[in-house]
C-alpha cells in the first residue's frame, strides 16, 4: 500500500489517466482549481455547493450589515456625545426599549442564519440516496480509492514538480486520479490509517475528517460535464501534508466504462471475471 512519493513509478491507469486528461483539455472539459490572487469560493458545482455558495452569500450580506450598523452607531456616539458638547456626562443607567431591542434583534438575526444552515446540514446527510458509493482512506501522505461493488482499489500519489507536463499545476496533479461518471451521486466513506487528513474539494463543497477505527460518511452529485475537480488535505497532517492532492474527474459514461475495464486489470482487489481476462487478451 505504501510506497515512496519520489521513486514510485507511473501505472499503465495513470498513462490512461494522463491521455483523459489531454482529452478533457482540449475538449470541452474544464477545470475547478484555485485561481491566483483568488478572493471568491470557485464555481459552485452540484447542487450541495451551490446550497453552502447561496448560504455564504446570505451571510455576508448579515454581516456586512451588521458591521455597517456597528461603524454608524459608534461614529454617531463619538460625534453626538464627544466631550466639547457634553460637559456633564449623562447619568442614564439602562433604558428598556434599546435592551429589548438588543436582545430581540440578535434573536431574529440567528433565526434567519439557522434555518437555510439546518437545511443544507440535513440535505448534506442524505447519503441513502445515492449512485454508487466509494471508500475514500487518507494516509501519510497519500490517498487511497477503493470502488467496493467493482472491487478495485488504488492510492493517489502527488505528481513530483520534476515529472510535470506542459499544462498540469503544481502540488494539485496526482498518478492516479479519482475517476467518476458525470451526473452521479456518490457516497463517500472516509476512513483514516494513521493520523487525521481531511478530504477537501471546494468546488464540489466537501471536506470531511478521517479518523482512525472511524467511518464518516458523506456524498457528492457531480454535476452533467467532463470536469477535473482538485482539493487538498486541510488538515495538518505531519511534514509532507501540502503533498496530498486530491483529484477528482468527471467523465462520460463510455469513458468511464474503459476507464473501469483498465482499472479492473491493474487494481483488483478480488478475483478478475473470466470474460473479463479472455477480453483483456483479445485487445493485447
Amino acid at each position: 500500500m505504501r510506497k515512496s512519493i519520489l521513486m514510485k513509478p507511473f501505472s499503465k491507469l495513470a498513462c490512461f489517466g494522463a491521455g483523459l486528461a489531454g482529452a478533457m483539455m482540449s475538449g470541452v472539459a474544464q477545470a475547478s482549481a484555485p485561481e491566483p490572487w483568488q478572493i471568491g469560493l470557485q464555481p459552485a458545482a452540484g447542487s450541495i455547493a451551490e446550497k453552502a455558495t447561496d448560504l455564504h452569500n446570505l451571510l455576508l450580506v448579515i454581516i456586512t450589515a451588521i458591521s455597517l450598523f456597528v461603524l454608524a452607531l459608534l461614529i454617531y456616539t463619538c460625534f453626538r456625545f464627544r466631550e466639547s458638547k457634553n460637559a456633564v456626562p449623562s447619568k442614564t443607567t439602562h433604558n428598556p426599549l434599546i435592551e429589548v431591542l438588543w436582545t430581540v434583534i440578535p434573536v431574529i438575526i440567528l433565526v434567519v442564519i439557522a434555518v437555510p444552515s439546518f437545511r443544507l446540514l440535513y440535505y448534506q446527510d442524505r447519503t441513502d440516496e445515492t449512485d454508487m458509493v466509494i471508500k475514500v482512506t487518507g494516509a501519510q501522505w497519500y490517498w487511497n480509492y477503493e470502488y467496493p461493488d467493482e472491487q478495485i482499489a488504488f492510492d493517489s500519489y502527488m505528481i513530483e514538480e520534476e515529472d510535470l507536463t506542459e499544462g498540469q499545476m503544481r502540488l494539485l496533479e496526482v498518478d492516479n486520479p479519482l475517476i467518476v461518471p458525470e451526473g452521479t451521486r456518490i457516497k463517500l466513506l472516509i476512513q483514516g490509517n494513521d493520523v487525521m487528513h481531511s478530504f477537501f474539494v471546494p468546488a464540489l463543497a466537501v471536506q470531511k475528517y478521517t479518523v482512525v477505527g472511524r467511518t464518516n460518511e458523506t456524498w457528492i452529485d457531480v454535476p452533467m460535464g467532463e470536469t477535473t475537480y482538485y482539493g487538498q488535505c486541510n488538515q495538518i497532517c505531519g511534514t509532507n501534508h501540502s503533498y496530498m492532492p486530491i483529484v477528482i474527474k468527471a467523465v462520460s459514461a463510455d469513458a468511464y466504462k474503459a476507464w473501469l475495464d483498465e482499472a479492473k486489470q491493474e487494481f483488483a482487489t478480488g478475483p478478475v471475471p473470466t470474460a473479463t481476462v479472455e477480453l483483456a487478451s483479445v485487445q493485447q
